[in-house]
């Protein structure tokens, strides 16, 4: 694996996942009968491309539909519309059978390292259940992958036999990465997986999970909104605002000259641990608007320091405006030869 920002694949291979105009409308329903009155607009037309061995960083404010992007991509949320196809196969509209035999190449790390556990199992059980899911090993097999699995993770054989409640919160998300590794995936959904997590112990898993996919080849989502994290642990990041990419570049590009006002809000907010050194001051004015009404034009023109009247009438797509540099924004046009 190169340095991190650095990925080289195999340019004649297709992606391992492509995702296009990707949607997620959730009904607003009010009334005695429930009649739709309107909808909140999650993630509504996101595309984006990962490569083999790749970690993608999502990030982007609270409510922005990161984390609903990432369950629509492994169809734990229906899409309302858009392709997304998965090592060459078309799962969008594949039925709840076929997506069986596809979730094997899909896992998913969650948040909450505690509430994704089931409390009745021990930690055995828990990692062990997929592999009896998909009939991959039983008995003593079963036993023996599972504590290779704990081993890999940095968990000892004899937690095998505890339950989640005893263990700490590192543990337990170690232990949610040993339970997505069991079938042997592709593509990891990583959603906000050390948000919960002591900073100390937040370097161990992120180091973790680096050391996994450089051992494994997986490719990463990685949703958060830590940019420090991000910057860390991806090659490339993308900027979601109001259920929209307005921003996908490699991570150097977007944290030394990032082109969207709002990448660089998001850059002028992260805390610098030298009182006196300069740093880049760009206050955002007013509040998110809602998702069920999002202003016409480009989504971000009502708290743009730089907007214009196109900005008002106008919704930016999102172009590539230098090489691998894609941004949705009227200040940056593509540069025509």
């Amino acid at each position: 694996m190169s340095p991190r920002g650095q990925l080289v694949t195999d340019l004649g291979k297709p992606p391992l996942l492509s995702v296009s105009n990707l949607k997620k409308h959730f009904p607003v329903r009010k009334g005695i009968f429930g009649r739709t009155t309107g909808y909140v607009y999650a993630v509504d037309g996101v595309s984006f491309t990962l490569g083999h061995g790749e970690t993608l960083g999502l990030v982007g404010e609270s409510g922005c539909g990161k984390s609903t992007a990432g369950k629509t991509v492994l169809r734990l949320v229906e899409p309302t519309a858009g392709e997304i196809v998965l090592d060459g196969i078309k799962i969008t509209d594949a039925s709840q059978a076929e997506m069986h035999a596809h979730r094997r190449k899909m896992q998913v790390v969650f948040q909450d390292p505690y509430s994704s556990l089931n409390p009745r199992m021990t930690a055995g059980e828990i990692v062990g259940e997929p592999l009896f899911n998909y009939g991959l090993a039983a008995g003593k097999e079963r036993a023996d992958k599972v504590r290779t699995l704990f081993a890999r993770v940095g968990l000892r054989q004899e937690h095998m036999r505890k339950y989640p409640h005893e263990f700490s919160g590192g543990q337990r998300q170690r232990l949610g990465i040993a339970r997505a590794l069991a079938v042997g995936p592709k593509l990891i959904v990583c959603d906000e997986p050390v948000s919960a997590l002591d900073v100390s112990v937040q370097a161990q898993v992120i180091n973790l999970m680096m050391d996994l996919q450089d051992a494994y080849g997986l490719s990463y989502i990685f949703i958060a909104h830590d940019l420090a994290v991000v910057e860390h642990i991806s090659h490339r990041v993308a900027v979601m605002y109001l259920g929209k990419i307005v921003e996908l570049t490699d991570k150097k590009s977007l944290f030394t000259s990032p082109l969207h006002p709002y990448t660089e809000a998001l850059l002028a907010a992260v805390p610098i641990p030298r009182p006196k050194a300069a740093k880049r001051q760009l206050i955002l004015a007013g509040d998110v608007p809602s998702p069920t009404s999002p202003p016409p034009g480009c989504r971000f023109h009502t708290r743009c320091p730089y907007v214009e009247d196109v900005c008002r009438r106008v919704e930016p797509s999102i172009q590539e405006v230098r090489p691998g540099h894609a941004v949705a924004c009227h200040l940056h046009q593509p540069t025509t030869i």
